[in-house]
């Protein structure tokens, strides 16, 4: 007698822990800017450069214990697309995940270039031509081929690479410290507000990137816990790093505001040959590991979507050994790679200022929505102040965006309402 019973169903393993998920998300938000942007922030405001990332950082807290507190709520992976669509429903909360996604590719694009010219400044021949396409593609499959052989060969890539972007950052910071002139640190003139408005949205999105903590959640061994820890300590330690990155910088070289390269040249000078280079090998160690975090959670989130009915479910399949989102990983890597090879990502860069603030609010303001239903696991003291706040900075980052990143951003809503109807009338 044959059995008619059905093959039991194939779920994702949950083997992330907590430190797995703090290291995606320092993995993501320090990233190649690190070692450019403390030239970006000397120039803006000088002296008073080092103090401004301490209070983002706060601000950037504010915002992240909110999804500390959403993401004690789930167990299952999407992050703030699930947080929305518990709140508010399927067509936000399609929105929500469909930035995320799109944020999460046309970053990935932007950074395998990155990568590339990183590269090129010891092998200039890999930035043009068939070169710079086979290096392209290369870098892509096999970050597809690791992705799709497991959720903890991934994790443990990833892991390796922000141990190895800290460690040139730390050596830095330690050798550096000795040498730094106190009254370089000093501010001797007041800030303006088009000073502090300008440099603040540069560094709101210089923290961006740990909203893709929660996305793997699914793959969590104990979520509730696991993302309010990584979230908070994530931000914790992503501005220690760059508010000492930004006072030895600022404190050893002069001129640090005309530099392009502020951290090698700042090596430079107080340990030598040897620390510029460490610092360059460090930036191109740096933007490899964005590229790993983007491509597992960027296939995280696309596969939240179908798991959850509001894309087609062949996007939702998971590998019968691997027990991996193959076919939600195989298109966001293909979608990359076809951004990244034809330069199409530049035309959606300002789209990635505009989502992670949508995703920014989306999540605070479900917070408030979902308190209704009761208390969290982990909940932030002080009642709705923060979720308000930091509400508030969304919002207000929101109305300071240029014209070219609101009309994007918006087109980028557009083409996801045309998609979610399609979506809906095909599942």
């Amino acid at each position: 007698m044959s059995d008619s019973r059905s093959p039991a169903p194939i779920h994702l393993r949950r083997e992330l822990g907590k430190w797995d998920l703090t290291a995606l998300g320092v993995n993501q938000v320090i990233g190649g800017a690190v070692f450019a942007v403390p030239a970006t922030l000397a120039a803006s405001l000088d002296a008073w450069s080092w103090l401004a990332i301490g209070v983002v950082g706060l601000l950037a807290m504010a915002v992240a214990l909110n999804f500390a507190e959403a993401g004690s709520r789930f167990d299952g992976t999407g992050g703030p697309y699930l947080y929305t669509r518990a709140a508010f429903g399927r067509f936000v909360s399609f929105e929500v995940g469909w930035v995320v996604w799109l944020v999460r590719v046309t970053s990935w694009a932007s950074v395998v270039n990155v990568l590339v010219s990183a590269l090129g400044f010891y092998w200039p021949s890999v930035t043009t031509g068939v070169a710079r396409h086979a290096l392209i593609t290369s870098v892509a499959l096999i970050i597809m081929a690791v992705n799709i052989r497991g959720i903890r060969q991934s994790s443990l890539v990833v892991n390796a690479l922000t141990i190895a972007k800290l460690t040139p950052l730390a050596l830095f910071i330690l050798l550096g410290l000795p040498h730094v002139s106190v009254a370089a640190l000093w501010p001797d003139a007041g800030l303006t507000w088009p000073q502090i408005s300008k440099t603040v949205l540069v560094l709101i999105f210089a923290f961006g990137g740990y909203e893709v903590i929660p996305v793997p959640a699914g793959e969590a061994r104990d979520p509730r816990r696991g993302v309010p820890f990584a979230m908070i300590t994530t931000i914790a330690i992503v501005t220690t790093v760059l508010m000492l990155a930004q006072i030895v910088a600022l404190g050893t070289l002069p001129g640090l505001a005309s530099s392009t390269t502020p951290l090698a040249d700042a090596a430079l000078v107080f340990i030598g040959a040897s620390g510029a280079l460490l610092m360059t090998a460090g930036a191109a160690v740096s933007v490899a590991g964005n590229n790993m975090g983007a491509a597992l959670s960027g296939s995280r989130s696309l596969f939240a979507l179908a798991e959850q009915g509001d894309i087609p479910r062949v996007f939702g399949h998971i590998h019968a050994k691997y027990r991996t989102p193959d076919v939600a990983i195989v298109a966001t890597c293909l979608t990359t790679l076809a951004l990244a090879l034809t330069g199409s990502f530049a035309q959606l860069a300002a789209v990635s200022a505009i989502g992670r603030l949508i995703v920014y609010s989306g999540t605070c303001a479900s917070v408030l929505r979902l308190r209704r239903q009761g208390p969290a696991p982990f909940t932030i003291a002080g009642g709705p102040v923060v979720p308000v706040v930091a509400l508030a900075i969304c919002v207000a980052m929101l109305a300071g965006a240029t014209g070219d990143q609101l009309q994007r951003g918006g087109l980028a809503l557009v083409v996801g309402a045309v998609l979610f109807v399609i979506a809906r009338r095909n599942t």
